[in-house]
């Protein structure tokens, strides 16, 4: 170890030693106050509430204790009806300043105390000399008996005052409050922009409402306060709690002004910032809204697209602008701050791998033109009508009336088939099949098929319906029937007109249609007579007149 570090060790020791004896000896030796520079922060002496000055001290004796040990002297000699405070003078003791009162020890004056007030240490001794028997003046003062009753009518007059107030803001207010209300709430009226309502006249009311009963708070708590801070500071045993009751108010407000001010430079920032993101965002809506309307065309991009792109391109703004603002906002370099903003990065992270994937599926099925709101589609083993096409789920409404709601990550990974999108132009091609045995000429099964397809309303004749023979099977021939439809959304009512007209026009014939088990034919026909074609209870509705039979 150094000497010069062994020196300054040893002279700390000295000033602790000195400052705990509080006797002859005082506080320290003065050969070693030069080391009070390296001591602990200071505290202030404080008697009956009110800070007399400050004192330094060091890791062995705190500034806190040597405060507490300085007025406790005080507060001694004070209580001590013969001490007289014009005894309370500086000594030099063994080369340190001592105030002291008579004969009884107050405090040591140092160098270091001296530095840190910035004075000389005998002015410093003497102004502390004069501090000591004004407190010792005013704590005999203040506890008078005259002095005390005057407190008491003080403080008794304050909370009156106090309770008054309250009365008035409970009682009076709580009437005006109701007069009002049954006079002018019916005259309140809804705040919007043109027909687009942002508030509700009960909406508008409830908030005057709420507002009116924080000012009547507002008024309560400052009524009470100042009257607590009069009733308090007038005694001196309390005098310290009603500075630190004013402390409850003024510091936050103290600190927040305070935070303000020095925040002031980069809210100015983030103030202009945010004025041009929202002009830029409002050009950017003009832009697509023209777009999406048609007055504007970009040469391979289709006008729904305008929505979704929008607000990929106001995602993308947005986030660049919190890129740039996040060092601007106060207090975003706190530990506080930085450990939320990981913490929410984390469930973000954790939470959100469905809703992306969802986001993007979302936006790519946009770019895909897979289908739109009203179309027929298949997805998967889901079929029906698109009702609503969200970011993260799509709405598809089955033709029994139910509603299922399809995630888009789920679309993106399937296959989609749409009904509608080719039928108006080329017609939706709608196919059944039926199984007819050899023995009936392949040219009389297709005439019969396209005759059903000829008495179903709702087909389209242009292309004309065909027919197909799609298998050559061991006991029937596989006969595919195709007609054009242009309303999907029919589809299913079609294909009921159409088996029915098939079933009329084979019976008509007297063709059997083949069942998937068969073994060998019957002893009759499976055939329908037309005579029993309106069995109960079947209503007899008007035929259509049967063609005559192909030559077979």
């Amino acid at each position: 170890m150094s000497p010069a570090r062994s020196r300054l060790r040893l002279a700390a020791g000295l000033v602790a030693l000195g400052l705990a004896a509080g006797g002859a000896a005082a506080e320290v030796p003065h050969a070693a106050t030069v080391e009070l520079e390296f001591a602990s922060p200071s505290a202030p002496v404080v008697v009956d509430g009110l800070a007399l000055f400050r004192v330094r001290g060091v890791s062995s004796y705190p500034a806190e204790e040597r405060a507490a040990a300085i007025a406790a002297r005080i507060g001694a000699l004070a209580r001590d009806a013969a001490v007289d405070p014009a005894t309370v003078s500086v000594a030099r003791v063994d080369g340190a300043l001592r105030v002291q009162a008579g004969e009884r020890f107050v405090l040591s004056v140092f160098e270091a105390d001296a530095r840190l007030e910035g004075a000389d240490p005998a002015e410093l001794a003497a102004n502390h000399a004069r501090r000591v028997r004004e407190a010792i003046e005013r704590y005999r003062h203040d506890r008078g008996r005259a002095v005390l009753g005057r407190a008491a009518l003080v403080a008794a007059a304050a909370l009156a005052v106090a309770a008054l107030l309250s009365f008035l803001l409970l009682r009076v207010g709580g009437r005006l409050e109701a007069a009002l209300e049954s006079r002018y709430r019916s005259r309140v009226r809804a705040l919007g922009v043109q027909s687009f309502e942002i508030l509700r006249a009960d909406q508008v009311w409830h908030l005057l409402a709420v507002a009116v009963a924080f000012a009547r708070g507002l008024g309560l708590l400052v009524a009470w306060g100042v009257a607590l801070d009069v009733a308090l500071g007038r005694f001196p045993w309390t005098r310290g709690l009603a500075l630190d009751l004013g402390g409850l108010i003024t510091r936050p407000l103290a600190v927040l002004a305070a935070s303000t001010a020095a925040a002031l430079p980069d809210l100015v920032f983030l103030a202009v910032l945010l004025l041009l993101t929202r002009w830029g965002l409002g050009l950017l809506r003009l832009f697509f809204d023209a777009v999406e309307r048609g007055a504007l065309s970009i040469s391979g991009f289709e006008r729904e697209w305008a929505v979704p792109t929008y607000k990929l391109a106001r995602l993308g703004v947005i986030a660049l602008v919190l890129v740039v603002a996040y060092p601007y906002i106060p207090g975003s370099q706190s530990p506080a701050f930085k450990g939320l903003s990981l913490f929410l990065g984390l469930l973000a992270s954790l939470g959100s791998s469905s809703f992306i994937a969802n986001t993007i599926a979302g936006y790519s099925m946009t770019y895909r033109r897979a289908f739109r709101v009203g179309e027929r589609v298949r997805i998967g083993d889901v079929y029906g009508e698109v009702t609503d096409v969200r970011l993260q789920v799509t709405h598809v409404r089955t033709p029994k009336n139910e509603e299922i709601v399809v995630p888009n990550s789920l679309i993106l990974g399937s296959s989609v088939v749409n009904y509608s999108r080719l039928a108006a132009e080329r017609g939706l091609i709608l196919h059944t099949t039926v199984g007819i045995g050899y023995e009936t000429p392949w040219r009389q099964v297709e005439a019969m098929l396209l005759l059903a397809a000829e008495r179903t309303p709702g087909l389209m004749k242009e292309p004309p319906p065909f027919v197909r023979q799609t298998a050559l099977g061991d006991f029937a021939v596989t006969y595919e029937l195709n007609v054009h439809c242009d309303a999907p959304q029919r589809m299913e009512a079609l294909y009921t007109a159409l088996h029915r007209n098939v079933l009329d026009v084979f019976n008509e014939y007297g063709v059997a249609i083949m069942t998937p088990a068969y073994e060998g034919d019957p002893p009759e026909p499976k055939l329908v007579r037309r005579e029993d074609w309106y069995r109960a209870p079947a209503a007899p509705e008007a035929d259509p007149q049967p063609s005559a039979k192909p030559t077979q």
